[in-house]
């Protein structure tokens, strides 16, 4: 028996003659198409409801704005602010922008703000002397953050002093030892 006769031809595709190739690439466009072509199934139930597919006139927008409409690029920054909830997040990140409109230029000299979690600023200072002038400034600086963003938005200032030198160096460093103290009494 020949190839021919085991494998009877596909009712479902029938032959095509081919046609002589040609150069330019429309042949083989021509022929993409016609393979893709009756590959998508189509529904023949008719669907009601919700999963009714949208007629022709629906899908042209009205007299009214609507979502299909184009939109400018504010209102779709604020909509994907509020998608992702990072409002409190840029508002916070433009106080540390604004630092120094908000304490003023000599305490925004002194101090940084360095990160904002759950309620708590954490700001830095310079000095040790400086951290105290802050913890004193505390509940100003809170009332007028809270002006800015919003009531109960920072509930605490959690200030630190300077980055002091670590004394824990060398071969013969003690554990929990409390490093050079002053000696001369």
């Amino acid at each position: 028996m020949s190839d021919e006769e085991l494998d009877p031809p596909d009712p479902e595709q029938p032959e095509e003659p081919e046609e002589p190739h040609a150069d330019d690439g429309l042949d083989l466009a021509r022929s993409l198409t016609r393979a893709t072509a009756g590959s998508t199934p189509r529904r023949k139930a008719r669907m009601r409801g919700k999963d009714r597919p949208a007629s022709p006139r629906s899908r042209v927008s009205g007299a009214h704005p609507d979502d299909r409409d184009p939109q400018t690029l504010d209102s779709t920054l604020a909509r994907l602010v509020d998608d992702r909830g990072w409002e409190l997040d840029l508002r916070m990140r433009g106080v540390f922008a604004r630092w120094p409109e908000l304490v003023g230029d000599e305490v925004a000299a002194h101090c940084h703000p360095e990160t904002f979690t759950d309620g708590k600023l954490v700001v830095r200072t310079d000095s040790t002397a400086w951290a105290t002038q802050l913890t004193l400034l505390a509940p100003n600086v809170v009332r007028r953050l809270n002006e800015e963003l919003g009531h109960g938005t920072v509930v605490v200032i959690d200030v630190v002093g300077p980055h002091l030198p670590n004394w824990k160096k060398g071969r013969r460093s003690m554990r929990d030892g409390r490093g050079p103290r002053d000696t001369y009494g």
